[in-house]
């Protein structure tokens, strides 16, 4: 998979003057949209002059602003991709599907190399720092922790958030009746940690949710594919996991293998407490019946 734009910007700022790293910031703080401001619109919220955006769109490796522009329509139109859409482009890369079919023996073998291309993908660009101060906030015991998925990450949300109440208290996913849902979002504070799934095509009530979090004084940690979902404009933590899949469906794998990467250090991190409340746990449901 092609690294984004945002990617692209990531990786060159180390290449940009202290103006030009303004205007990367501008952008990829309100990523995508900001992209298709005016040149003069980002100059003036990055404090800079309008030849400086254009430099550092040049700086990026593009013709000019409008150059920069269509790469990001272009990654646009991936990133809203349906299951439909996927299924047609899946149809018309069968060639290459063949080949690596033939050079790997089975469907079975051929499904394997791609699952673990995106795994080793993930782990390779995944932010160490990133990832560490996921640990290090799912770890403080003084933090609430809050849950939430979209239509089918969901299930991603309800497996980290089940790990994490076998050893930690203060768990919840968010509830699903309206009532419960507005009641939950109300108590967000200052404390709370926020943990969104949200992979294209993206679901706005997690931006929302993200953004109220953050109106609280909260951090959010955001789970999202490369393309970005746009809540990761208010997180703290951004996990990127690769999707690549030659189904219509993108994968979930390497967002489960990050995942469960985190419940064990998390663990780690939390210690011998952890490991005294999996057993005060252990002895309730056993108690109660429910082991």
């Amino acid at each position: 998979m092609s690294p984004t734009l945002a990617d692209e910007i990531r990786s060159r700022l180390g290449e940009l003057s202290p103006a030009e790293r303004k205007v990367a910031r501008v952008l990829l703080a309100g990523y995508p949209a900001a992209v298709f401001e005016t040149v003069a619109t980002i100059a003036e919220r990055a404090g800079v002059s309008a030849p400086t955006v254009l430099r550092c769109a040049s700086r990026l490796g593009y013709k000019g602003f409008p150059d920069l522009q269509a790469a990001l329509r272009s990654e646009l139109d991936a990133r809203n991709a349906s299951p439909i859409t996927l299924y047609t482009a899946a149809e018309t890369s069968e060639r290459e599907t063949t080949a690596l079919r033939s050079s790997v023996g089975t469907p079975l073998g051929e499904r394997s190399a791609l699952v673990q291309q995106a795994v080793s993908q993930t782990f390779d660009e995944v932010a160490q720092h990133e990832f560490e101060e996921a640990v290090s906030l799912l770890g403080d015991p003084k933090r609430r922790v809050h849950l939430a998925g979209g239509r089918f990450t969901h299930l991603l949300a309800e497996y980290l958030g089940l790990h994490l109440m076998q050893f930690r208290d203060q768990v919840s996913l968010l509830p699903h009746r309206d009532v419960e849902r507005t009641s939950f979002l109300t108590q967000l504070a200052r404390r709370d940690v926020t943990v969104l799934f949200d992979y294209r095509r993206y679901e706005t009530d997690k931006t929302l949710i993200a953004e109220l979090a953050r109106e609280r004084g909260g951090k959010v940690i955001v789970f999202t594919d490369p393309w970005l979902s746009p809540a990761a404009a208010h997180a703290d933590v951004v996990l990127i996991t690769q999707v690549s899949s030659d189904s219509p469906y993108d994968s979930l794998t390497p967002a489960l293998a990050v995942v469960e990467s985190l419940v064990a250090e998390v663990l780690n991190r939390i210690g011998s407490d952890g490991h005294e409340r999996m057993k005060q746990a252990e002895r309730v449901a056993r108690r109660t019946g429910l082991l």
